[in-house]
Protein backbone atom coordinates (compact mmCIF):
# COMPACT_ATOMS: atom_id res chain seq x y z
CA UNK A 1 0.00 0.00 0.00
CA UNK A 2 1.24 3.70 -0.71
CA UNK A 3 0.22 6.95 -0.07
CA UNK A 4 -1.55 9.35 -2.29
CA UNK A 5 0.18 12.54 -3.43
CA UNK A 6 -2.40 14.05 -0.88
CA UNK A 7 -1.58 11.82 1.94
CA UNK A 8 2.16 12.70 1.61
CA UNK A 9 1.55 16.34 1.88
CA UNK A 10 -0.41 16.07 4.72
CA UNK A 11 2.25 13.56 6.26
CA UNK A 12 4.79 16.04 5.62
CA UNK A 13 2.94 19.10 7.27
CA UNK A 14 2.54 16.86 10.51
CA UNK A 15 6.08 16.17 10.52
CA UNK A 16 6.75 20.59 10.69
CA UNK A 17 3.68 20.72 13.45
CA UNK A 18 5.32 17.93 15.48
CA UNK A 19 8.81 19.69 15.08
CA UNK A 20 7.53 22.85 15.89
CA UNK A 21 5.78 21.78 18.71
CA UNK A 22 9.13 20.12 19.81
CA UNK A 23 10.57 23.58 19.46
CA UNK A 24 7.80 25.22 21.46
CA UNK A 25 7.92 23.31 24.47
CA UNK A 26 11.69 23.24 24.09
CA UNK A 27 11.65 27.19 24.51
CA UNK A 28 8.96 26.66 27.51
CA UNK A 29 11.18 24.49 29.72
CA UNK A 30 14.31 26.57 28.80
CA UNK A 31 12.26 29.57 29.68
CA UNK A 32 11.17 27.97 32.90
CA UNK A 33 14.84 27.09 33.92
CA UNK A 34 16.23 30.85 32.74
CA UNK A 35 13.09 33.05 32.43
CA UNK A 36 13.89 35.38 29.09
CA UNK A 37 11.95 37.83 27.28
CA UNK A 38 10.48 41.61 27.24
CA UNK A 39 7.99 42.67 29.74
CA UNK A 40 5.73 45.59 29.67
CA UNK A 41 5.08 47.09 33.16
CA UNK A 42 3.77 50.57 34.09
CA UNK A 43 4.73 51.97 37.64
CA UNK A 44 3.97 54.82 39.76
CA UNK A 45 6.06 57.38 39.20
CA UNK A 46 7.10 57.88 42.81
CA UNK A 47 7.42 54.40 43.87
CA UNK A 48 9.45 54.04 40.47
CA UNK A 49 11.87 56.21 41.18
CA UNK A 50 12.23 55.69 44.69
CA UNK A 51 12.12 52.00 44.77
CA UNK A 52 11.66 50.30 41.78
CA UNK A 53 14.43 51.68 39.63
CA UNK A 54 17.57 51.64 42.03
CA UNK A 55 16.86 48.13 42.48
CA UNK A 56 16.77 46.93 38.98
CA UNK A 57 20.94 46.43 38.62
CA UNK A 58 20.22 43.20 41.30
CA UNK A 59 17.31 42.16 39.13
CA UNK A 60 19.10 42.27 35.87
CA UNK A 61 21.54 40.34 37.17
CA UNK A 62 19.47 37.67 38.30
CA UNK A 63 17.36 37.22 35.40
CA UNK A 64 19.92 38.25 32.39
CA UNK A 65 17.70 37.75 29.67
CA UNK A 66 14.59 39.84 30.89
CA UNK A 67 14.39 43.10 29.28
CA UNK A 68 12.04 45.75 30.45
CA UNK A 69 9.77 48.16 29.05
CA UNK A 70 9.30 50.78 31.88
CA UNK A 71 5.83 53.02 31.97
CA UNK A 72 5.80 55.63 35.04
CA UNK A 73 2.33 57.83 35.97
CA UNK A 74 -0.98 57.28 37.64
CA UNK A 75 -3.30 57.49 35.02
CA UNK A 76 -5.84 54.38 34.04
CA UNK A 77 -3.84 51.88 31.73
CA UNK A 78 -6.03 49.49 29.89
CA UNK A 79 -3.75 46.24 30.57
CA UNK A 80 -5.21 43.95 27.23
CA UNK A 81 -6.02 46.67 24.90
CA UNK A 82 -2.08 48.23 25.59
CA UNK A 83 -0.39 44.80 25.67
CA UNK A 84 1.14 45.62 29.01
CA UNK A 85 1.98 42.70 31.23
CA UNK A 86 1.60 44.42 34.66
CA UNK A 87 0.98 47.23 36.99
CA UNK A 88 1.91 48.49 40.18
CA UNK A 89 -0.25 50.57 42.15
CA UNK A 90 -0.20 52.36 45.49
CA UNK A 91 -3.62 52.40 47.18
CA UNK A 92 -7.24 50.93 47.73
CA UNK A 93 -8.14 49.28 44.08
CA UNK A 94 -11.70 49.09 42.36
CA UNK A 95 -12.75 45.74 40.55
CA UNK A 96 -11.31 46.09 37.49
CA UNK A 97 -10.80 42.63 36.27
CA UNK A 98 -7.70 41.88 36.68
CA UNK A 99 -5.79 39.65 39.19
CA UNK A 100 -5.06 41.46 41.89
CA UNK A 101 -1.89 40.00 44.15
CA UNK A 102 -1.12 42.80 47.38
CA UNK A 103 2.59 42.73 47.21
CA UNK A 104 3.42 45.27 50.19
CA UNK A 105 2.67 48.09 52.28
CA UNK A 106 3.76 51.81 52.31
CA UNK A 107 3.67 54.00 55.57
CA UNK A 108 2.17 57.39 55.54
CA UNK A 109 2.98 60.46 57.56
CA UNK A 110 0.93 64.11 57.80
CA UNK A 111 3.29 66.90 57.19
CA UNK A 112 3.52 70.35 56.79
CA UNK A 113 6.29 72.55 55.51
CA UNK A 114 9.06 74.28 58.30
CA UNK A 115 7.30 77.60 57.22
CA UNK A 116 3.88 76.26 57.57
CA UNK A 117 4.67 75.67 61.20
CA UNK A 118 6.39 78.72 62.11
CA UNK A 119 3.09 80.41 60.75
CA UNK A 120 0.45 77.93 62.76
CA UNK A 121 2.16 76.10 65.13
CA UNK A 122 2.64 72.41 65.68
CA UNK A 123 -0.86 70.46 66.30
CA UNK A 124 -0.48 68.08 69.38
CA UNK A 125 -4.13 66.22 68.87
CA UNK A 126 -6.39 65.95 66.43
CA UNK A 127 -8.84 68.64 68.17
CA UNK A 128 -5.76 71.11 68.12
CA UNK A 129 -5.92 70.16 64.01
CA UNK A 130 -9.00 71.52 63.60
CA UNK A 131 -8.40 74.94 64.85
CA UNK A 132 -7.16 77.29 62.34
CA UNK A 133 -5.13 74.91 60.39
CA UNK A 134 -5.73 74.30 56.75
CA UNK A 135 -4.94 70.83 54.36
CA UNK A 136 -3.55 70.79 50.43
CA UNK A 137 -6.60 68.90 49.66
CA UNK A 138 -6.10 65.51 47.66
CA UNK A 139 -8.27 65.52 44.74
CA UNK A 140 -9.82 61.96 43.51
CA UNK A 141 -8.63 61.46 40.13
CA UNK A 142 -12.23 60.06 39.12
CA UNK A 143 -14.61 61.88 41.56
CA UNK A 144 -12.78 64.99 41.87
CA UNK A 145 -13.49 65.18 45.40
CA UNK A 146 -11.55 66.25 48.00
CA UNK A 147 -10.34 63.19 50.43
CA UNK A 148 -10.20 63.80 54.40
CA UNK A 149 -7.30 63.09 56.44
CA UNK A 150 -6.89 60.08 58.12
CA UNK A 151 -5.70 59.31 61.14
CA UNK A 152 -5.10 55.73 63.41
CA UNK A 153 -6.45 56.18 66.78
CA UNK A 154 -5.63 53.19 68.40
CA UNK A 155 -7.06 50.49 65.87
CA UNK A 156 -9.74 52.86 65.10
CA UNK A 157 -9.74 55.48 61.82
CA UNK A 158 -10.52 58.48 62.00
CA UNK A 159 -11.10 60.83 59.31
CA UNK A 160 -11.12 64.80 59.85
CA UNK A 161 -11.56 67.52 57.34
CA UNK A 162 -9.60 70.89 56.88
CA UNK A 163 -10.21 73.88 54.78
CA UNK A 164 -7.93 73.97 52.18
CA UNK A 165 -7.27 77.09 49.02
CA UNK A 166 -5.74 74.38 46.86
CA UNK A 167 -6.83 71.15 45.56
CA UNK A 168 -4.32 68.83 43.63
CA UNK A 169 -4.72 65.31 41.53
CA UNK A 170 -1.05 64.56 41.12
CA UNK A 171 0.90 63.33 43.93
CA UNK A 172 3.90 66.00 42.57
CA UNK A 173 1.72 69.28 43.16
CA UNK A 174 0.49 67.34 45.96
CA UNK A 175 3.96 67.29 47.59
CA UNK A 176 5.21 71.24 45.37
CA UNK A 177 2.04 72.65 47.64
CA UNK A 178 3.26 70.89 50.92
CA UNK A 179 6.38 71.89 50.63
CA UNK A 180 4.92 75.64 49.60
CA UNK A 181 3.49 76.22 52.60
CA UNK A 182 -0.01 75.97 51.32
CA UNK A 183 -1.07 73.02 53.85
CA UNK A 184 -0.94 69.92 56.01
CA UNK A 185 -0.68 66.80 53.54
CA UNK A 186 -0.45 63.22 53.87
CA UNK A 187 2.14 61.11 51.80
CA UNK A 188 4.07 57.87 52.02
CA UNK A 189 7.19 58.22 54.07
CA UNK A 190 9.08 57.04 50.94
CA UNK A 191 8.60 60.39 49.07
CA UNK A 192 8.86 62.71 51.86
CA UNK A 193 12.01 60.58 53.17
CA UNK A 194 13.97 63.41 51.59
CA UNK A 195 12.26 66.76 52.70
CA UNK A 196 11.78 65.49 56.52
CA UNK A 197 15.90 64.66 56.55
CA UNK A 198 16.07 68.37 55.07
CA UNK A 199 14.18 69.86 57.69
CA UNK A 200 11.56 71.45 54.58
CA UNK A 201 9.12 69.20 56.07
CA UNK A 202 8.04 68.80 59.90
CA UNK A 203 5.44 65.51 60.77
CA UNK A 204 2.73 66.38 62.67
CA UNK A 205 0.91 63.83 65.44
CA UNK A 206 3.10 61.09 64.86
CA UNK A 207 1.23 59.02 67.33
CA UNK A 208 -1.77 59.14 65.12
CA UNK A 209 0.17 57.90 61.69
CA UNK A 210 -2.29 57.28 58.35
CA UNK A 211 -3.62 53.80 57.48
CA UNK A 212 -0.60 52.35 55.49
CA UNK A 213 -1.41 51.84 52.20
CA UNK A 214 -1.44 48.75 50.14
CA UNK A 215 0.69 48.08 47.05
CA UNK A 216 -0.99 46.14 44.28
CA UNK A 217 0.53 44.14 40.97
CA UNK A 218 -2.38 43.81 38.70
CA UNK A 219 -2.11 41.45 35.38
CA UNK A 220 -4.46 39.91 32.93
CA UNK A 221 -6.17 36.32 33.93
CA UNK A 222 -4.48 33.84 32.44
CA UNK A 223 -4.05 29.82 32.08
CA UNK A 224 -0.18 30.01 31.85
CA UNK A 225 1.63 32.99 33.62
CA UNK A 226 4.60 33.42 31.14
CA UNK A 227 8.26 32.49 33.80
CA UNK A 228 9.30 36.36 33.24
CA UNK A 229 6.27 37.61 34.49
CA UNK A 230 5.96 35.38 37.50
CA UNK A 231 9.78 36.00 38.81
CA UNK A 232 9.31 39.69 38.22
CA UNK A 233 6.07 39.82 40.50
CA UNK A 234 8.05 37.44 42.73
CA UNK A 235 11.03 39.84 42.86
CA UNK A 236 8.37 42.55 44.09
CA UNK A 237 7.27 40.46 46.31
CA UNK A 238 10.66 40.66 48.19
CA UNK A 239 11.43 44.02 47.05
CA UNK A 240 8.25 45.62 48.71
CA UNK A 241 8.04 42.62 51.69
CA UNK A 242 9.80 45.07 54.53
CA UNK A 243 7.65 47.95 56.23
CA UNK A 244 8.48 51.09 54.50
Amino acid sequence: MRTTSDGDTYYAHCLRLLADMDEVEANFREAAIQPKGRLRIDLPASLGRLLVIPALPAFFARFPQIELDIGTGDRFVDLVREAVDCVLRIGHLGDSGMVCRRVGMLAQATVASAAYVRRHGLPESLAALQDGHVAVNWASPNTRRAEPLEFMVGRRRRTVTLPGRVSVSGMDAYLGCCEAGLGIAQMTRQRIAEGLKAGRLREILPAHPPPSLPITVLYPQQRHMPARLRVFIDWLVELTAAPR
